[in-house]
């Protein structure tokens, strides 16, 4: 066992490739071989989003607090709250983020593939994409 305090995890901003807005993303638990699940608590700043992507295995989003959104490529954009669980199948392109007017937080449980990778990263989610889910 092994008990992980606050100050030896990481937390740093989310990366402008991945994300639209003020994101901070907290390790929570990074797998050490043969382990293959990874967890990170990620904040919203309003109206911050990820760019479109996937997961090679899938993606489980517990919302934490606030007000967001997630939405499918292709389908209508959903309304997530606190308590709300969002699964996001093998290969799915989506994106998540926070309502305009609202923060949101989410842990986010994804594994890794056999080459190491949890996600592929595609193109930022435009303004009037996002504008459209916010009406």
């Amino acid at each position: 066992m092994k008990v992980l305090g606050n100050l030896e995890r990481s937390c740093k901003r989310g990366p402008d490739a991945w994300f639209t807005g003020m994101v901070w993303m907290d390790e929570v638990s990074e797998p050490t071989p043969p382990a293959r699940a990874q967890a990170v608590l990620v904040a919203f700043a309003p109206g911050a989003r990820t760019a479109w992507h996937t997961h090679p295995l899938g993606q489980t989003l517990y919302i934490f607090s606030g007000i967001g959104w997630a939405q499918e490529k292709g389908q209508q954009a959903h309304v997530v709250r606190a308590g709300d669980v969002v699964v996001i199948e093998p290969g799915e392109v989506h994106w998540h983020g926070a309502e305009e007017a609202h923060t949101m937080t989410h842990f986010a449980m994804q594994e890794m593939d056999d080459s190491g990778r949890n996600v592929v990263w595609g193109s930022a989610v435009t303004g009037e994409e996002y504008g459209a889910v916010n009406g």
